[in-house]
Parts: structure tokens; C-alpha cells; sequence
């Protein structure tokens, strides 16, 4: 009987032939699923920067455009690539939602950073990426 975790409940009942098959396949499973954690990451931090950028210069949360524009072209790539479209459509709608509500807590974040500003008479002179709406943005990527 196989101790490794991959294995599951198919341990119990599957020749060792095929455990080990199968093993070997969840092993592969198990670090593209680490892979695509880590690519997550990164594209948070790329779209926090954007939302930094965004809430310095009051721009939308949303593109709308854009967002469209993105979802055409993951939906060709996830064609080629032999993956249901619709799958991908769903998950990068959902990974737009999640952007889009990031860069309205910077935003908001940034504007009671701003409203603070205004009521004490200071000006605001920290650079993009040191001020409250970036360290708003690393409390996120945590």
C-alpha cells in the first residue's frame, strides 16, 4: 500500500502498476497547480502596480473595452491551445472582478489618503510605489 499522499483513496483498492501511473499524473497535476499559483501572484503584483497607477491619477477601477479586448483574445489562445473558451472566459471574468475590486480599495485607500491631505493643508509628495495607496497594494499581495 502507497504512503504518498498522491495516491489518495486509490491506494487502498488499485494494482501498483497503475498507482504508480497515477501517482506519477497527480505529482505533474500537483506542480502545475503550484506553477499556476506563482503565475497568479505575479499578475497580482503587475495589476497592482496598475491599480497604484490608476488611483495616482483618479482613472476608473474598470476598462471596459479592455476587459472585452481580453477576453477575445484569451478565448482565441484557449482555442488554440485546445481549451474549452468558455472556461476561460469564466475564469478570467473572474480574475477581472477580483483586479477590479483591488484597484477600488486602492482607490478608496488613495482617496482617504487624499481627503487627509486636503484637510490638514499638506501636499502629497511621496512617489508612486512608497505612499499609502502602494503600501495598501503590498497589504493585499500578503
Amino acid at each position: 500500500m502507497s504512503t504518498d499522499p498522491r495516491a489518495g483513496e486509490a491506494a487502498a483498492y488499485v494494482e501498483p502498476e497503475i498507482l504508480d501511473e497515477l501517482v506519477s499524473m497527480r505529482a505533474s497535476i500537483d506542480n502545475i497547480d503550484a506553477t499556476l499559483v506563482y503565475l497568479l501572484a505575479e499578475r497580482f503584483k503587475a495589476t497592482q502596480r496598475v491599480g497604484v497607477l490608476k488611483a495616482k491619477h483618479r482613472l476608473p477601477a474598470a476598462d471596459p473595452a479592455r476587459e472585452k479586448k481580453q477576453i477575445e483574445r484569451l478565448k482565441r489562445l484557449s482555442d488554440d491551445a485546445q481549451l474549452d473558451p468558455e472556461f476561460a472566459e469564466k475564469f478570467l471574468n473572474f480574475i477581472i472582478e477580483e483586479v477590479i475590486r483591488h484597484h477600488q480599495a486602492i482607490s478608496a485607500s488613495a482617496g482617504a489618503t487624499n481627503e487627509h491631505t486636503a484637510a490638514d493643508g499638506t501636499a502629497d509628495t511621496s512617489e508612486a510605489g512608497s505612499g499609502p495607496a502602494s503600501r495598501a497594494a503590498e497589504t493585499e499581495n500578503r
